[in-house]
Parts: structure tokens; sequence; C-alpha cells
């Protein structure tokens, strides 16, 4: 699983930095899972070594602009040459009017099949590796975060133990890989769990953006290997963040300190304090790893693998 940030600014894009976009690369399935979609962001994809044929899921966290403005025309391309088939579109209440009204005036249709899910708190999805949760978040409109959990995995199967005890090849690996208790036709019983590693623990990403601190943010971020939060405001612009219902530096470090996550990536980040003005993104790192010392902070193209625990 590895994250790559296409677009980091918040409202607006910037110099070095696009709007809201956030991909996850499932690398065992060969997808692209897409977060929020501002303006530009095919341009992001065509500038990273993302293959938009991949593109299987888009979440949508909120239904401002600046995550959802590049949603139209990314999928109008993925239906011209980009090989695209069945994607999935999750938004709050909004996005399938939104979407429809787009198509429709723009004379646009999607021959690649998409199905547009307007979502709702708890689970969205879920099939044999992958769960995907969704709690609301605290902004001036209906938002949403996202959770990402793959499901534990049977450790590796020891084959050449397997084969030195005799036991023929076939289901029988199959149901022992599975864990399961299998009885040989010369009675001898085996224990699956005798003949795996270590089982795999599921890696756990979470997005939360846009939101101003709030419990469902910690609740959805509970033991996440990453966490990439909003940091929208430095602390000493505390008052203009709950204005405008967004985080501070030091507020995503308190969710990520309170959920005990692994890691904390802030992302959506103020144009104000772009190089040359008095509050440096130096600045804003520094007051978030005085609370959580895990923290990076996210720039256009930055990579992120996520570990497998120990």
């Amino acid at each position: 699983m590895e994250v790559t940030f296409l677009g980091t600014s918040s409202g607006v894009p910037t110099k070095s930095r696009n709007v809201s976009s956030v991909a996850l690369r499932l690398n065992q399935r060969g997808e692209i899972w897409l977060f929020d979609c501002g303006e530009g962001t095919q341009h992001q994809l065509l500038r990273s070594d993302l293959k938009t044929s991949q593109l299987k899921k888009i979440f949508i966290t909120h239904m401002h602009g600046d995550h959802t403005f590049g949603l139209m025309g990314l999928l109008a391309s993925c239906g011209l040459g980009a090989h695209a088939e069945n994607i999935e579109v999750y938004g709050p209440p909004g996005i399938e009017p939104y979407l429809k009204a787009c198509m429709k005036y723009s004379y646009t249709y999607f021959p690649y099949g998409v199905e547009i899910k307007t979502v709702e708190s708890g689970l969205i999805y879920e099939d044999d590796e992958f769960i995907v949760t969704t709690e609301m978040l605290k902004h001036r409109v209906t938002a949403f975060g996202y959770r990402i959990t793959e499901k534990d995995r049977a450790g590796k199967f020891d084959i050449e133990k397997a084969k030195k005890m005799g036991i023929p090849f076939g289901p029988i690996y199959g149901k022992l890989k599975a864990g399961e208790t299998v009885t040989l036709e010369d009675g001898r019983k085996l224990i699956g769990s005798e003949f795996c590693g270590p089982t795999e623990i599921g890696r756990k990403f979470v997005y939360c953006t846009d939101t101003v601190f709030c419990e469902n943010a910690m609740e959805l971020a509970q033991d996440a290997d990453v966490l990439i939060h909003e940091a929208t405001f430095a602390h000493q612009d505390a008052q203009m963040a709950f204005e405008k219902m967004h985080s501070t530096t030091t507020m995503a470090a308190q969710v990520a300190l309170a959920a005990q996550v692994k890691q904390l990536i802030m992302t959506h980040f103020s144009p104000r304090y772009a190089p040359g003005n008095a509050i440096q993104m130096s600045d804003l790192l520094k007051e978030a790893q005085s609370i959580f010392p895990q923290t990076m902070l996210a720039y256009d193209f930055f990579r992120y693998e996520i570990p497998r625990r120990c």
C-alpha cells in the first residue's frame, strides 16, 4: 500500500501545490483508490507514475470545489482513452446530482461504467481484503473522513515442511494455509497454524479533511498505521481555524496522539504560509512534532509506503 499526494494546498492552488487529492495504490491488486479530486488532479496523475487505467474507486470527503472541481474532468478523460473500467464514486449527499448535472449540461456520458454511491456513517464497502468505513467530521458543510482497513492475512505457508512430512500437494495445502485442521487418509491430524508463519496484521489508512478538531476523527483514526489529517492553519491562527471549521497543526497532532496512530502526515495547508511569509512550513512541522513527534509534512508527489507491523 503506497500513498501519493497529488495536491496539498487548501482552497486554491499555488505554484508548488495543487488542491486536494491523495492516491492510495494497492499494489497487490493493481488498483488505485483516489481520495478527493480537486481541480487539476488528472494533470497531477499524468505527472506521476500512477496509471489512470488502474483507478477503481474515488472517495470524496465533501462538496467544496477544491475537493471536487477535478472530478468531472477526470471521469470524462477516463472514457477517452484511459481504459478505465467500472469506477465507483463515493461521496456525501449532493455527489450524485452534481455529477449528473455536469453530465447533462456538458453532454458527457461514461461508456466504461461509473457507479455513484452516497455515503453515511459506518461501513460503506467490504470485500475479501479490505473494509472501508466513514464517519462525519465537523466542517461548514457535510464532510466525511474515511478509514481503509486491510484484513489480517495468514502467515506464509511453509511448503518445505509440508513436503518433508509427505503431505500430498493440492487442496490440503490451501486448507492448512487458511488455518484449518485437516485429517489425512493415514489418520494424521494436521493443524494449519503449525505450518504458517506469524499472522500478517492488516494495515490501516485514515484520511480526515476538512474538519476542525472533533471526536469522530479520533475514533476513525484509532491505531492507524498512517493518518492523513488536514492542518490548514498554524496554532497562532486557531481563532481563524474555528471560524472556518478547519484544523491547526496542533489539532491534527492531538488527534494523532489520542488515537495512538503510528504516523501522522499533515496536508491541506493555507497558502498564507508560503516562502517569504512570517510563518514557514518548517514552523508548522515543529508545532505538530512538539505534540506528536511522528509527524511529516506532505508535499505534491510525496510518496509514502505504509509498512507492515513486525
